[in-house]
């Protein structure tokens, strides 16, 4: 298997099963854990800074920077569907579970009804099983690009 789809693999379904035991275990709803979730970025980095180190070799800068991106792209399809499968039919309820958590958070902030309710439409449109799913691709390749821009520096053929 290329190094590419392995380390791609790899990213996708660690990520995915982070997602998971953050849904089981109702981390994702709890004020304090919930920002357990960016893990995922320190899994990322981690990731990446294998690929490329396996394949510093063979690779120039750019050749390693794109390796990062594909790296991501393949681990981006399986977060996307995993992401879409999460919402939408293991925890179906995800968006308002998250609804009601978030708006107990402002309360709790000393935030009067209505700026809670405006909170709560502002971030209306980005609560479909599709953007999440999108965001999780974009964000996830995003990351990609940052990173391998910086440890291709490192983890190149000289």
């Amino acid at each position: 298997m290329n190094t590419t789809l392995k380390y791609g693999l790899i990213l996708g379904l660690l990520c995915s099963a982070w997602t998971y035991v953050m849904g089981f275990t109702g981390w994702y709803i709890d004020p304090v854990m919930m920002n357990m979730f960016y893990a995922v970025i320190l899994f990322e980095i981690i990731i990446l800074y294998f690929a490329l180190k396996e394949t510093a070799s063979t690779k120039t800068y750019g050749g390693q920077v794109v390796n990062g991106l594909l790296v991501s792209v393949y681990g981006g399809i399986i977060i996307f569907v995993s992401s879409m499968i999460f919402t939408s039919v293991v925890f179906p309820n995800y968006f308002n579970d998250l609804n009601a958590a978030y708006s107990e958070m402002l309360r709790n902030e000393g935030l009067s009804e209505e700026a809670v309710t405006t909170a709560m439409q502002a971030m209306a449109p980005m609560q479909t099983s599709m953007m999440q799913a999108v965001m999780g691709f974009v964000g996830t390749v995003g990351t990609a690009l940052v990173a391998s821009l910086i440890i291709a520096i490192f983890q190149r053929k000289q």
